[in-house]
């Protein structure tokens, strides 16, 4: 399933997605919603959190808004520990 198939993604966030080599729904399952977000911050795209709900929800078949309502404070605490893992305990986010 290509990623203009997926629900929550409109075409800038497609092309965020696409620009950070991400095409598919199981290229984004395999990367998880955290480690595909913190791909497309790091391929330079200016993307607010909102794509990170977005790419959650569509995993999991929600709404993104649905998932920044229930989800927020555990997808931005994965986020913090992805981060710092990868920085070495530098604590900036992407």
């Amino acid at each position: 399933m290509n990623i203009s198939d997926l629900p929550n993604f409109g075409p800038n966030s497609q092309q965020m997605l696409v620009q950070a080599g991400v095409y598919t729904l199981e290229q984004l399952r395999e990367l998880g919603a955290v480690r595909a977000y913190i791909q497309v911050k790091q391929s330079g795209v200016n993307a607010s959190l909102n794509l990170l709900w977005a790419i959650e929800g569509a995993q999991s078949n929600r709404h993104w808004q649905d998932v920044a309502k229930n989800d927020r404070l555990s997808l931005l605490l994965q986020l913090e520990d992805a981060v710092n893992a990868a920085s070495g305990g530098n604590r900036d986010l992407p």
